[in-house]
């Protein structure tokens, strides 16, 4: 199969039964895209999730695009975009056409119950996954182990503090640390 029509119908997939939106998508993402088709690296899957996370749009679209461009430059990250966006537009717009109060049909809210827990879970499988992948050096744990309980006292506390303020000061601090060690191995040299 030509990969511009393999990278179109693998997203339309992806799209069209990943629930809860591009956190969810990571797990499915990585899992087809990495693991079963190989077109990315794990380093790749972690770096265009940490990029897509603080660049505007949506995760999911975001990565969809990096692997289309990786895979057929700016057409495949055209037509892998326009695969994971298709199946959501077309549910939403007939849902919006034809199910008025859809959300309040029993039987659909029930459903939604269930589908919000397996979210939360296939974004738990995607968050454990990267951490299982992540060097285990003392300060990627450090930031790891101090953004989660950064995160966990916003939550707890109803702190209203934006999630990229964590991520930027956990840059920041990663970078610090890279120039200080740069300048000491500087100073062992001389």
């Amino acid at each position: 199969m030509p990969i511009l029509i393999e990278l179109f119908l693998t997203f339309v997939r992806i799209g069209l039964f990943t629930f809860g939106g591009g956190y969810a998508m990571l797990s499915i993402i990585e899992n087809i895209c990495v693991e079963k088709k190989k077109w990315i690296t794990h380093d790749e899957m972690m770096n265009v999730t940490v990029i897509a996370e603080s660049t505007p749009g949506p995760i999911a679209i975001n990565c969809a695009t990096f692997v289309g461009y990786k895979k057929a430059k700016v057409p495949g990250a055209i037509l892998a975009t326009f695969g994971v966006v298709l199946p959501s537009f077309i549910i939403i717009f007939a849902i919006s056409m034809f199910l008025e109060g859809f959300l309040e049909i029993t039987w659909i809210a029930h459903a939604f119950q269930g589908i919000k827990i397996a979210v939360g879970i296939l974004i738990l499988d995607a968050a454990l996954k990267m951490i299982k992948k992540m060097p285990k050096k003392p300060l990627q744990m450090g930031i790891l182990a101090a953004s989660f309980v950064v995160l966990m006292l916003i939550n707890v506390l109803k702190i209203h503090l934006s999630s990229i303020v964590v991520m930027l000061t956990a840059a920041l601090v990663s970078l610090a640390f890279f120039q200080i060690d740069k300048l000491r191995r500087k100073e062992g040299q001389v």
